[in-house]
């Protein structure tokens, strides 16, 4: 494997190490092995970040789209050849098989530059004519944009915040998440490698102290967090009383709803990949399986089957493909909902336990016979636990399904066309899916409505986060005045 990062930070073009900070452990989650030790940002580390941040960023902006784009595209190029050391860098840092990371990961973060990178030549203004005079518009970027990444896609968090960033002339900070900082790294070296200016795309290791002193310092424009609920208000406040610009992409408790002419193999497919891909740890998972009562039995028969043919292992045989929780912590918050769902009565299909293995491994855990006031029904659990609910009619189920504070995803699954679009409308969500699920292309917007977050991730909406319009009047006449 090419050279593994080689220090904590990576700012103004270079790693930057400062052992003064709080030490940070990468532990690998399939075996409970520490696999690199870094170091939290000191307040010197902070301030090399933004220093070097401003002033990378005014030599970026004054570049064209045209030559910004080129940067990205060819960081992209790189990230398609290097692949496979970027995956296994991503089981490591995650614990996700290297099923997912081969073909997820790594490729989700590269078509992010790559679309990115060919949108920003056309990042431009408008002309709009008022008689004889005139309204120019100028589509400018915002600054330095701070990014706070999630723990379960490493990789493709650091793209997606950072392409868009970069396309506009922005300059990006990347804090990742303490469990799992080593990928971003990468992204950063990849990125000036491709011939970013030095300082345009930092990457600061820390807890919430350091994302903290981030949020808050005068110098930085714009805010993009991919985290739970609590933390996106706190963030979201701090970024608010600096009048910053902000993206949100929280959490969910999205629902899934299965109507009895839907295919019973698709929509079974469509609860796999909603609960258990990346083994349940993904924001916009379809955790509320609604089930047309006349197909109840037989989805939860052919759901049980398939369920119980995955494949638990080591995450670096490719023929694995369902891995650890990320954490023991977050294993233990997992297995403390499994025990509330057998408590409130839910009635346990499959799973419901800790493998007998290394590591942090839960079995893949379906519920039935859920009803809307159970906790699993309720809270964002971020791990591989399925709560399948019965319903009788359309209607009865779209008041249950929006019943909820969040609102980041759903699905539906039916033959049905009409009802399909139908059912999608009513939906209260911001990304909705129909006979499919969690898929999100970079062409597509992607987040949420209600407390599931603000603004959109990728797709020309982005653009739209990541920059700002100036209107420039021109007047061609005498000027009129009263006195």
């Amino acid at each position: 494997m090419r050279a593994q990062p080689t220090a904590s930070h990576f700012i103004n073009g270079a790693y930057v190490e400062d052992t003064e900070g709080r030490e940070i452990e990468c532990i690998y989650p399939a075996t409970g092995e520490v696999v690199a030790k870094l170091h939290s940002a000191t307040p010197a580390i902070i301030e090399q970040a933004l220093a070097s941040a401003k002033e990378g960023q005014k030599i970026w902006a004054a570049m064209s789209g045209t030559e910004r784009g080129r940067v990205l595209r060819r960081a992209a190029l790189i990230i398609e050849e290097r692949n496979h050391e970027l995956s296994v860098l991503e089981t490591l840092d995650t614990g996700k098989p290297m099923s997912e990371t081969l073909y997820v990961d790594a490729t989700s973060g590269r078509e992010a530059l790559e679309y990115f990178g060919g949108l920003a030549g056309s990042v431009t203004g408008e002309h709009i004519q008022l008689g004889q005079d005139w309204v120019y518009t100028v589509r400018e970027p915002l600054g330095v944009c701070v990014g706070i990444g999630a723990w379960n896609y490493p990789t493709q968090i650091a793209c997606w915040k950072g392409a868009p960033a970069l396309a506009c002339g922005n300059a990006m900070i990347f804090k990742p998440s303490e469990t799992t900082p080593i990928c971003a790294l990468k992204v950063a070296e990849i990125l000036h490698e491709a011939g970013l200016p030095a300082g345009v795309y930092n990457v600061v290791q820390g807890y919430g102290d350091v994302g903290a002193a981030l949020v808050t310092d005068a110098r930085v424009d714009k805010v993009s967090l991919t985290g739970s609920v609590p933390t996106g208000r706190k963030v979201y406040a701090a970024a608010a009383e600096g009048m910053k610009h902000v993206t949100m992409e929280l959490g969910g408790k999205s629902p899934m709803i299965v109507f009895d002419d839907a295919d019973i193999e698709d929509a079974v497919s469509g609860a796999i990949l909603g609960n258990f891909y990346s083994s349940g740890q993904v924001c916009s998972n379809g955790t509320r399986v609604f089930v047309q009562k006349g197909i109840k039995k037989a989805f939860l028969k052919r759901l049980k089957e398939r369920t119980e043919q995955a494949v638990m292992g080591d995450p670096m045989d490719e023929a694995t493909n369902f891995g650890p929780m990320v954490s023991a912590n977050q294993m233990n918050i997992v297995l403390g909902y499994i025990d509330k769902g057998v408590d409130e009565g839910a009635k346990l299909i499959t799973g419901g336990k800790m493998a007998q293995r290394d590591g942090f491994f839960i079995e893949p855990t379906i519920f039935a016979d859920v009803t809307d006031d159970m906790t699993i029904a309720r809270e964002e659990i971020f791990g591989p636990v399925m709560a399948v609910l019965d319903f009788d009619d359309e209607d009865e189920v779209i008041a249950r399904a929006n019943d909820t504070e969040f609102g980041l995803a759903a699905g539906v699954f039916t033959n049905d066309l009409t009802r399909a679009h139908r059912v999608s409308q009513a939906f209260e969500a911001g990304t909705c899916y129909i006979n499919t699920y969690n898929l999100a292309p970079v062409e597509a917007p992607f987040g949420g409505s209600k407390a599931s977050g603000v603004g959109r991730e990728n797709s020309k909406e982005a653009i739209n986060h990541y920059s700002q319009v100036k209107s420039v009047y021109v007047g061609m006449g005498p000027v009129e005045a009263p006195f």
